[in-house]
């Protein structure tokens, strides 16, 4: 007998979208976390703990990070905490996973025609393994504490102010994920006074973004409502007074 095939409806596809895009920021923000960058120089030393800086340094694993912020939103916002943590856990396993295929990439000598030599393919990823610890870490409890807060905001805002739970949930869980990722990855490496700043870069950096990307966020739910709505006769409302309504149509409960 020959199984029929499932047929995805459309609120699955787009989990499936939203976690794929979520998953593969994910990835890439772990692999990249290891370099350090300058954003811009500083017109005048600016001493933080004791530390003088003249030039603002970041990790380049924020550049992927603000598609996760944006994700993160939507998946609360149209699956509830029943999405957003499954999609949380299967981060964690690919973070592990990640980590497991690089482990066995780096024990796999590099061919003589090799352009990349395992010392510095090693250099680069080498210390992944710090890295991807803090930031199972940080990731979890900042996960935990985004999903905690978006949907306390909700229901304060009886499902109104959509910039409000988006932005709010983003700045309270990311001081802790940083602080907590960067204290594990180079504790040894960087004195604390340097983790710190190079903590309040980074989440400097990251309130901006949560607060730039917020149109995003109200153009992809705009998007989502019009893709959702074709699924059937029960049409979505759009703005997001009516965002209750539109997950116990198309998604998970809570």
């Amino acid at each position: 007998m020959v199984r029929k095939a499932y047929e995805l409806s459309r609120a699955q596809k787009l989990f499936v979208f939203c976690a794929a895009v979520f998953l593969t920021a994910l990835v890439v923000a772990e692999a990249t976390a290891g370099k350090f960058f300058t954003a811009f120089e500083l017109p005048r030393g600016l001493v933080l703990f004791g530390v003088t800086f003249n030039e603002v340094i970041m990790t380049a694993g924020v550049i992927a990070f603000p598609v996760t912020f944006i994700v993160t939103d939507l998946i609360n916002e149209y699956y509830g905490k029943k999405g957003i943590r499954f999609v949380t856990l299967v981060g964690m396993v690919m973070i592990g996973f990640e980590f497991a295929l690089l482990q066995v990439a780096m024990a796999v000598p590099a061919a003589p025609v090799s352009p990349i030599s395992d010392e510095a393919f090693t250099a680069v990823f080498g210390t992944t393994g710090r890295i991807i610890f803090g930031s199972m870490t940080a990731y979890l409890i900042g996960q935990l504490v985004d999903i905690h807060l978006f949907h306390r905001l909700r229901k304060l805002t009886a499902g109104r102010m959509l910039w409000l739970r988006a932005t709010g949930s983003t700045l309270g869980s990311q001081f802790i994920d940083t602080f907590v990722v960067l204290g594990v990855a180079f504790w040894g490496q960087l004195g604390f006074q340097q983790i710190l700043a190079i903590t309040l870069f980074n989440y400097a950096y990251k309130f901006v973004i949560a607060v730039v990307i917020t149109p995003v966020i109200y153009l992809a739910h705009w998007a989502m409502d019009r893709y959702l709505a074709q699924d059937g006769p029960d049409s979505l409302s759009s703005g997001d007074g009516e965002a209750t309504a539109r997950r116990e149509a198309h998604a998970l409960p809570d």
